[in-house]
């Protein structure tokens, strides 16, 4: 913990971290206030942004206080600020990169690997980060910002009252959920947020604190009325079975699509990686590029939410969705290939929104289009958020508050399961596990595999190790060591390195003379190191076919430091899973 940290949130008191510990009550009001913490800094982060808007772009309230709601904006100022805003971002990246050269953890990430621990030092900087790329007009969202700050403040707090793991990961859900109720003015979406990506699970005693930080996140930004109000969607009424498959098809569609939109940020971000000169300028080059994409229609800045209205007002064209579709796509690449902060959540609806727009036209002659464009809309949306977001009961949630209408609920069920169905098949991931792929991190879901990484061999082996010189005869080690006073013999050689195991068994059944003991030896390569996780090790064991091994501090000194049998690896393996299952059944009891 830095100092930073411990002057913002010192620990509270004893009483009152006894209470938090011991009642399920106590936790819910606190992450109470880490919903209201949420809604503040959606509010704040939100009228700097708008702030910025009208600073650099002369935004006023006539597009609703977004920049992507302008029909023009001057060329030169537009490409100016931007390119400017995209120095800006490198050049503060290159100074954060090397005062805090670690790399951030988000909240996927800190619950998956880390038991829920965040940073609120590094959060802050993703936020200005991420204020900054939005502000300059960047094509991404601020969810991700939202989300990170939230979740933080959940962490921080949580650790000020010492609770439990599964608690603490809990308070980070909540502090996410909270954040994309409150930026939606939709609690239970925000809820499902955090249960399908943050926390990985759903469970009774998770629910709790998960829907009070939402409500009390919403409930900030409705008091405080300061952001702008969200989507009003007009409710298309029900599906007619014609209309139900063209709905199957625009999902599909529009997963297919969310696919390649990821597929081209990678692509993106490699261009950019192997573009000679210093990193600091990738999103200056970035940022001149999206500003010259801007000069043609402005819905390619910020997130797009004004964009969005006019597609559901019925203002954009089938042809014009296409243009949009292509510059937007374009456009959110380019920002996160290049070095903006940010993420594609709002992108990924407002895409949606024109996907769904550009299939239903499509199929339209063919006689199996929904019956209105709002529905063809609104179910791309729901198809290109649940492929790139990943979390599909989040959409169902936010489509039908948006809407209001339960008759379209069941169309956006099913586009959420046939984009989910299709990207699972074809591509694997969704846009946050896509990217920890790419890092090399095994991290599919937020669920709990930290356990797996911290029980490493070391906590779990033996460290009284009973060793033989490989030269010792096997007359003279059968009288060192007779039947019944250990299981194994661990041979040296002589330098001391490892040099294979001897079964007392098998020691005992061999002739006794002059033999050199190393023709009994088994597993001379075969050996664990002390910083293997639990599972390499069972790896190890199943692949050697062993059912102990010898530990080296590291494969090349084979330096013995102790034991570990396989049947101790598999209680201690079964042990974690077994708590690990009560934790998301949301058992706290001890097994009986």
């Amino acid at each position: 913990m830095n100092r930073f940290q411990a002057r913002l949130f010192p620990h509270a008191p004893s009483n009152l971290r006894t209470l938090v510990r011991g009642n399920e009550i106590w936790l819910s009001v606190l992450a109470g206030f880490v919903g209201i913490l949420s809604g503040l800094c959606v509010v704040v982060m939100t009228h700097l942004t708008f702030w910025m808007h009208r600073l650099l772009f002369g935004v006023s309230g006539v597009s609703g206080g977004h920049l992507s709601g302008l029909n023009a904006l001057p060329p030169l100022r537009t490409v100016v600020v931007l390119g400017g805003g995209g120095l800006m971002i490198g050049l503060f990246g290159v100074l954060i990169a090397k005062i805090m050269p670690r790399s951030p953890v988000d909240p996927i990430e800190a619950n998956a690997l880390h038991g829920g621990r965040m940073s609120v030092r590094d959060s802050l900087v993703i936020v200005c980060q991420t204020v900054l790329s939005n502000g300059v007009g960047g094509s991404i969202g601020l969810e991700a910002g939202f989300t990170q700050i939230a979740a933080a403040f959940g962490s921080r707090i949580g650790r000020s009252f010492r609770v439990r793991r599964e608690d603490l990961r809990v308070l980070v859900g909540a502090g996410a959920g909270a954040a994309i109720g409150a930026a939606f003015d939709a609690p239970v979406a925000g809820a499902f947020y955090a249960f399908e990506l943050v926390i990985g699970s759903y469970s009774l005693g998770s629910l709790s604190p998960v829907a009070v930080a939402a409500l009390a996140g919403v409930g900030v930004t409705r008091f405080l009325g300061s952001v702008p109000p969200g989507i009003v969607i007009p409710s298309p009424g029900a599906l007619s079975w014609e209309g139900t498959a063209g709905a199957v098809l625009i999902s599909v569609l529009t997963a297919l699509t969310a696919i390649g939109l990821m597929f081209c940020v990678t692509q993106t971000e490699g261009l950019f990686r192997r573009m000679p000169g210093p990193v600091w300028l990738r999103p200056a080059v970035g940022g001149l590029i999206v500003g010259g994409l801007a000069t043609l229609h402005p819905s390619v800045l910020s997130a797009g939410h004004e964009a969005m209205r006019a597609v559901f007002a019925g203002n954009v064209t089938a042809r014009m969705a296409v243009v949009l579709l292509l510059l937007k796509a374009l456009a959110s690449c380019l920002c996160i290939g290049s070095g903006f902060r940010g993420g594609l959540f709002f992108a990924s609806l407002y895409l949606g929104s024109l996907a769904g727009t550009i299939y239903g036209t499509l199929l339209a002659p063919l006689g199996i289009a929904p019956d209105s464009v709002t529905a063809c809309a609104l179910i791309g949306m729901s198809a290109m958020a649940v492929a790139v977001i990943g979390s599909p009961m989040t959409m169902v949630c936010l489509m039908l508050e948006l809407t209001g209408s339960v008759s379209m609920s069941g169309a956006t069920l099913v586009a959420a399961v046939l984009s989910l169905l299709t990207v699972r098949r074809l591509f694997g991931y969704s846009f946050a596990t896509w990217r920890f792929h790419l890092r090399g991190e095994s991290i599919r879901s937020a669920v709990d595999i930290g356990w797996m990484r911290s029980l490493n061999v070391r906590r779990m082996m033996r460290g009284q190790v009973r060793t033989l010189p490989a030269e010792t005869s096997v007359n003279r080690a059968q009288t060192l060591f007779p039947l019944g006073s250990a299981q194994r013999i661990v041979l040296l050689d002589e330098a001391g390195h490892y040099d294979g195991i001897v079964h007392l068994a098998e020691l005992h059944a061999a002739p006794a003379d002059q033999t050199s003991i190393r023709t009994l030896a088994l597993f001379r390569n075969a050996m664990l190191t002390s910083l293997m996780n639990i599972r390499e090790a069972i790896e190890l064991f199943e692949k050697a076919e062993a059912d102990a091994l010898v530990v080296v501090e590291d494969p090349q000194s084979r330096q013995v430091i102790g034991t570990l049998t396989e049947q101790h690896a598999l209680r201690r393996y079964a042990e974690e899973l077994e708590r690990s299952r009560r934790s998301l059944a949301g058992d706290d009891s001890l097994p009986t």
